[in-house]
């Protein structure tokens, strides 16, 4: 017989029954709250063109890569599961695998996922949204995919459809700086006209042209100048056109830059034009780029303080570490690892210099746990500019949440981060995620309650915040700006 497939309404809350009380009565406060989605990885494209998902395999498995690496570290090999070659030394193709065939691998391989988010957010996907009821296992893998099929079938799962049906409030992308927007002037219009009123924001990520060592720089270089209308021979006009690319991203209605280092370090380099030069010359070195990003995030910083973008820095992430598959399959594959990471003097240029104007906003993220208690926290509960991003990548996990909250709260409180945000090129996984991390902060503030330290009136406060209130203020999303204090 099939395992039947159920989500009991208490799960992930503490077993403790004094902590499992409180927890559900703040998670049924924040179950039906509007998600707000302020930094995201879903292709504009799916939104603007609205087209039916093709099948099963496509939306579940190929474009969520915590998937894949799972599947991936057991030998089970990438195009065996459909995944495109889009690798430098890739032909660009799909290898031949029916996604039938990749479905039935998947779901033989179910168990793999039993202890991590993603199986937390796939029991949710394949209940709530597909109707599901029996466990995915080599045995019931056909029928599964068919009853996805079919659903996927029905225009009521269109990705507008299920936009609308997530609650999500406002979905950020994530868009090069030579980007056209052309998928989010498509859903503008339509907003316009009335025909659609999802609002799907861009979101500023000019790493390419901040690695002036990096193989690919010139020709970034060269998109940005055809898309500014402005020719790059200077450092000076390289400013120019970044701060061109802002304004039009702005126009478009980002709120916000992305900027992902492996070192978060910061400062102005006196020789900016020089390195430049070089990089125009072919002749920057790694060194030459490390002064460079450095400088570069200081640039970004007082951009941010004249145009109002907030900015994210995403740091501690050593990407693409395994070079065979990147070489044949490219970015995102699942091999960005942590590594140590200080921020504590890496931050000090940009914080002295910006940290205290009311005008800039910084949220931070890392990947390296150890310097949320040691560092984060405490630079977040001193300067008013940073606020902490939610646990991330590998740390946005039932333990992971939960470890980011003991060690933070203390030092920066509650309203010095930025609630949650998901982080997700998959989807339909959306909902799942923020029901998860709403139902981990339930837990760790009924832990509160349950000692006393805070009532369940003001808990319920909190929860409230963290799911909806804080990602608003931090991305400066509410119609009016309001102290910390007016969300209490």
């Amino acid at each position: 017989m099939p395992e039947p497939l159920t989500l009991h309404p208490d799960r992930f809350f503490d077993p403790d029954p004094a902590i499992r009380r409180a927890a559900r009565a703040i998670y049924e406060d924040t179950a039906t709250l509007p998600i707000v989605s302020p930094h995201g990885h879903v292709d504009p494209a799916l939104l603007a063109e609205n087209q039916p998902f093709p099948e099963p395999t496509a939306l579940l498995l190929t474009p969520d890569h915590y998937l894949f690496r799972m599947l991936y570290s057991q030998g089970i090999d990438f195009d065996a599961l459909g995944i495109p070659r889009q690798g430098p030394e890739g032909d660009g193709q799909q290898a031949n695998a029916d996604p039938r065939a990749v479905w039935r691998l998947f779901c033989a391989h179910y168990h793999l996922f039993a202890g991590t988010p993603s199986r937390a957010w796939l029991d949710y996907e394949l209940h709530d949204l597909f109707g599901v009821r029996v466990l995915p296992s080599a045995e019931t893998a056909d029928a599964l995919y068919d009853q996805v099929a079919e659903r996927l079938a029905d225009d009521a799962f269109r990705p507008r459809a299920l936009f609308d049906r997530f609650g999500i409030e406002v979905l950020c992308t994530t868009d090069a700086a030579a980007d056209d927007l052309r998928h989010h002037a498509a859903i503008r219009e339509d907003n316009a006209a009335g025909t659609w009123g999802g609002a799907v924001r861009p979101c500023f990520r000019p790493d390419a042209v901040m690695r002036i060592a990096h193989p690919n720089w010139r020709a970034e270089i060269e998109a940005l100048e055809a898309a500014s209308g402005i020719a790059i021979g200077s450092y000076a006009d390289f400013v120019r056109a970044l701060e061109d690319r802002r304004a039009f991203f702005k126009a478009m209605g980002a709120f916000a830059t992305d900027h992902a280092v492996v070192v978060p370090r910061t400062g102005w380099a006196a020789n900016v034009e020089a390195l430049f030069v070089r990089a125009l010359r072919d002749e920057a070195t790694a060194d030459d780029q490390a002064a460079f990003e450095a400088h570069f995030l200081m640039e970004m910083a007082r951009m941010s303080v004249e145009d109002g973008l907030v900015m994210q820095l995403h740091a501690g992430s050593l990407r693409d570490h395994n070079r065979a598959v990147y070489d044949r399959y490219g970015l995102d594959k699942g091999a960005d690892m942590p590594v140590t990471t200080e921020w504590t003097r890496n931050l000090q240029p940009l914080l002295n210099a910006f940290g205290n104007d009311p005008r800039f906003r910084l949220v931070a993220f890392t990947l390296d746990e150890s310097t949320y208690a040691r560092e984060l926290a405490p630079i977040a509960g001193h300067y008013p500019a940073l606020v902490l991003g939610p646990a991330w990548w590998f740390h946005d996990s039932i333990e992971g949440m939960l470890r980011f909250r003991e060690r933070t709260t203390e030092t920066a409180g509650f309203y010095n981060t930025a609630g949650f945000n998901d982080d997700t090129r998959a989807f339909c996984s959306i909902p799942a995620r923020h029901d998860l991390a709403r139902r981990i902060d339930a837990t760790y503030l009924g832990r509160l309650v349950a000692r006393h330290q805070v009532s369940l009136g003001e808990a319920r406060r909190i929860g409230r915040a963290l799911a909806y209130d804080l990602p608003r203020r931090a991305y400066r999303l509410a119609e009016a700006e309001a102290p910390f204090s007016s969300l209490a």
